[in-house]
């Protein structure tokens, strides 16, 4: 049980991190970007194909990935969401785009082979692989029945840093104010000379970057790099997280992504694997009917 509450905060990590890129979009833009997971996919390959095809180390091939999804970040801004935006189109309209986004991605990956348009991108197709064994210094240690993976512990103090430093900017810095201003009233904050455009284009780089980075820890420490690790692993879990948490709190989806962890674990002890997958449904259901705001999240805005 000890080593599954480890795994539980090993991988609640990932999903914090994940869903923290979340929940910044929609704390500013009130729209679900639902590109994010194909993000999370495309940092995890960038710097797959780079490492195992292009001869880079990992440390490169790692700052390239994550400048890579932060740049998607642009490309969801500018093709999805400003055109939609500028046309005062309905929130579904944005979600509609930004799943198409996300069909074009997964679909470029999973086409990738030697000889292909995108073979410079990824090489091997639908296949899962992994980061070979050598790709960083990975030490395992034992401790009162515990094994503890030095990938996998670096997770934590990673991700913990990072969602840490993203909360002190929020709060503390001139950007963190502007984008506070932008989500609070974007009309508001246009009069008072702040460019919106600018402030939700750095919102998409942040969050993108924050979900490619998310994603090459997943590939990293669980040996797991396919066209379709966001989809399958963290797209569903990653809304039940920011619902869980509420819906554009940061710490909401730092502790709900810790709380999903646990809940996943103890549905593997109780009731067996194979219900792992349908905790992310159960939980996402059980906080919509019992308290949709969230456990961090405040009273929900009426529309007019």
């Amino acid at each position: 049980m000890g080593q599954q509450i480890l795994n539980a905060i090993f991988i609640g990590s990932i999903y914090a991190l994940f869903a923290v890129g979340y929940t910044l979009v929609f704390g500013v833009l009130d729209i679900l970007n639902l590109a994010h997971s194909a993000v999370f996919m495309l940092g995890a390959a960038v710097t797959y194909t780079l490492v195992v095809n292009h001869g880079q180390s990992f440390w490169v091939a790692c700052v390239v990935g994550i400048v890579v999804s932060g740049l998607m970040g642009l490309v969801i801004e500018h093709v999805c969401l400003r055109p939609l935006r500028r046309r005062q189109a309905p929130p579904i309209a944005a979600l509609i785009s930004t799943i198409g986004l996300a069909l074009i991605i997964v679909a470029a990956i999973e086409q990738g082979q030697t000889g292909s348009l995108f073979a410079w991108l990824w090489v091997d197709g639908p296949n899962s692989v992994a980061f070979p064994v050598n790709t960083i210094p990975n030490p395992t240690w034992y401790f009162d029945g515990l094994t503890l993976e030095a990938s996998k512990v670096a997770i934590i103090p990673i991700s913990i840093a990072l969602m840490l430093l993203l909360g002190y900017v929020m709060r503390y810095t001139q950007v963190g104010r502007g984008l506070r201003a932008v989500a609070e009233n974007p009309r508001a904050a246009r009069l008072m000379g702040l460019d919106v455009d600018r402030m939700i284009s750095l919102t998409l780089i942040i969050s993108s970057a924050l979900g490619g980075l998310a994603g090459i820890l997943f590939g990293l420490a669980l040996g797991d790099i396919s066209p379709y690790i966001g989809r399958d692993n963290v797209e569903v879990r990653g809304l039940a997280v920011i619902v869980l948490g509420g819906m554009g709190s940061i710490p909401g989806a730092v502790i709900g992504g810790y709380l999903l962890g646990l809940i996943e674990v103890l549905a593997l002890v109780l009731i067996g694997s194979n219900a792992r997958g349908g905790v992310a449904f159960a939980a996402l259901f059980l906080m919509l009917i019992l308290r949709p705001q969230g456990l961090f999240g405040t009273r929900l805005r009426e529309r007019i």
